[in-house]
């Protein structure tokens, strides 16, 4: 399967974005209001600078404590995050986001921001695909 079929069956192609200046505060909000687990950082919403997920916020406020809160997102982004394109397959992304223990990949076309992906969505598509290729064997093996 690939990405850019992950990406329809997720229905919206709108790539929930922040700028580099928001604070954690604000981005932590955009996440709970939209019940997403990271947000790519954009400085024009094109390209993404960066990539900040809750388990960053988490982990700043362990370290840091609530005054990590008014910091910038790009203080606690990953810059220049690994990203996919339409025609990667569910398991090559599977085998980036496993290699570099993280859940979310921005998906680009040409260095232009067009989806972003979870684990999540790359192990539903695969559940769905190993599905379909199960009943296919069962299907050819009863002979129907």
């Amino acid at each position: 399967m690939l990405v850019q079929q992950i990406l329809r069956s997720k229905g919206s192609e709108t790539v929930i974005t922040t700028r580099p200046d928001t604070t954690i505060t604000d981005v932590a909000r955009l996440l709970s209001e939209h019940r997403i687990g990271g947000v790519v950082v954009s400085s024009d919403g094109r390209k993404a600078d960066g990539i900040l997920s809750e388990r960053d916020i988490v982990r700043a406020l362990a370290a840091r404590g609530p005054s990590c809160m008014t910091e910038p997102a790009k203080a606690l982004m990953t810059p220049d995050p690994v990203c996919c394109g339409r025609d990667d397959t569910a398991d090559q992304v599977l085998g980036k986001m496993t290699e570099g223990r993280f859940r979310h990949m921005p998906v680009t076309d040409d260095g232009v921001l067009v989806g972003i992906v979870t684990i999540g969505d790359v192990v539903k598509a695969k559940l769905s695909e190993l599905s379909h290729e199960k009943t296919a064997l069962e299907d050819m093996i009863m002979g129907r």
